[in-house]
């Protein structure tokens, strides 16, 4: 397979060929169809300023969508001695068209072409994300509605502190979450910039027309400066991966707290059996594996885009070969939380509240709070005076809980969790969603 950088019948070192190569025909298995899609436009743009005819550019389409379809059917592999998508591309083109295929690369260079698919499919990935995300928020928020009245203990330094429920608890993951699709909507807005056209960094000479290739790929802007290109491989991956880190944190979160509450000593949620595994030695053993790997895992997405951060940092401006490091770090990330979001998913569907197991368990000294700011409110007298009194309080052992829920009325309390928020939030991102998706597909 020709390699797109030879320019003799030199060879290369073997192991160097291969060392550099490095795992990037794995990578870019994921890239195929968007350096596909990348390359129909630019083949439009060649034809725009007159490199391509207008049965050159027919051919080219035509081609690059039997590339595409015999790709998908698993009849075009990416391959070490391929290099990357781009070789096998422009190589396809060739091996069909002869000389109109090597006019395909006139005009840019494999430096922007990396960008512009890394570009493309960071995009579709967030837009997949977001879906997955949004469809686990509302998974939480009816979990949380059909179980409104369960008392659940919340806890502080590790510690019983206040009665909570578990419509409460379950509804600060919906939250979250949202506030995770917010942030991952910014981040996918301030990427959605088109470097197609900045070829290795630094423009060419031929007037590609970079407004048209952005309209065309359907993205909102452009991203002008043409070293700067180049210069933002690394930030904008570092901010992919820190939208996916936040909800990595909120994951990480739900199943930590899962793990405590199903323990012998809690007790508060059963699980389906048919999401734990078992021991190899004590036979009475349900261990909930998936919860502490999807744990373990929010400390890899964290750490992908540290290494990101890292590779990336205190380059010499221009392209250099360490970004190609970057490829599985990024995408091995997106792999993680789209299957984190389903084990979340599947756990939420699949756990029941223990009331009884609960309501035994909860430490009635957790009202002191409660009752000193109940002498505050029907006694007025000062907190501190209040809080004196409670922690002294006779008996704690006739309070009821529900009562007790009830009583906490400041909004997002267990006793006025304000569902009807959730509900709006929820709906103006499946909105938002559509609208996306909708544009999207007018541009294309």
């Amino acid at each position: 397979m020709a390699k797109l950088w030879e320019k003799s019948k030199q060879k290369s070192h073997p192991f160097i060929e291969k060392y550099t190569a490095g795992q990037d025909h794995i990578f870019d298995a994921f890239l195929m169809p968007f350096d596909i899609q990348a390359s129909r436009v630019h083949a439009k743009g060649l034809r725009k300023i007159g490199i391509l005819d207008a049965g050159e550019l027919k051919k080219i389409l035509a081609t690059l969508d039997l590339l595409e379809r015999e790709f998908r059917a698993g009849k075009i592999k990416i391959t070490a001695a391929d290099e990357d998508c781009h070789t096998v591309i422009e190589n396809y083109l060739v091996s069909k068209l002869g000389g109109t295929g090597k006019k395909i690369h006139t005009g840019r260079s494999r430096n922007d072409q990396v960008l512009v698919a890394l570009r493309l499919y960071m995009k579709d990935r967030l837009a997949e994300i977001h879906d997955k995300c949004l469809g686990l928020a509302s998974a939480f928020l009816l979990f949380a509605e059909n179980n409104r009245d369960i008392p659940l203990p919340g806890y502080s330094h590790t510690r019983q502190a206040m009665l909570s429920s578990v419509s409460h608890w379950t509804l600060s993951f919906v939250e979250s979450l949202l506030d995770d699709l917010d942030y991952l909507i910014a981040v996918s807005k301030h990427i959605d910039k088109n470097p197609l056209g900045s070829a290795a960094g630094f423009g060419v000479s031929i007037p590609i027309d970079r407004e048209f290739t952005t309209q065309e790929l359907g993205f909102t802007g452009l991203q002008v400066n043409s070293l700067y290109c180049q210069n933002s491989r690394g930030k904008f991956e570092s901010l992919f991966l820190e939208a996916l880190v936040q909800i990595m944190l909120t994951l990480g979160k739900f199943v930590n707290d899962l793990l405590l509450f199903t323990s012998s000593e809690s007790g508060f949620f059963r699980v389906d059996a048919a999401l734990s595994t078992g021991s190899s030695i004590m036979p009475h053993k349900h261990n909930l594996d998936a919860l502490e790997i999807l744990r373990g895992n929010t400390s890899v997405v964290i750490a992908h885009q540290l290494m990101v951060k890292e590779i990336s940092k205190n380059l010499l401006s221009g392209y250099n070969r360490d970004f190609q490091l970057l490829k599985k770090p990024l995408m091995e990330s997106a792999r993680i939380v789209l299957e984190g979001i389903e084990v979340a998913g599947i756990f939420i569907k699949d756990i029941t509240p223990c009331r009884e197991e609960i309501e035994t368990k909860i430490d009635r000294e957790m009202f002191m709070a409660d009752i000193a700011n109940t002498l505050v409110m029907e006694k007025h007298i000062p907190f501190r005076d209040a809080y004196q009194k409670a922690a002294s309080a006779v008996s704690l052992d006739n309070l009821n809980l529900k009562d007790n829920l009830v009583s906490k009325v400041t909004l997002g309390a267990p006793g006025n969790l304000a569902f009807a928020l959730y509900h709006e939030r929820i709906k103006k991102q499946k909105e938002l969603s559509r609208a996306t998706k909708t544009g999207f597909q007018k541009k294309l």
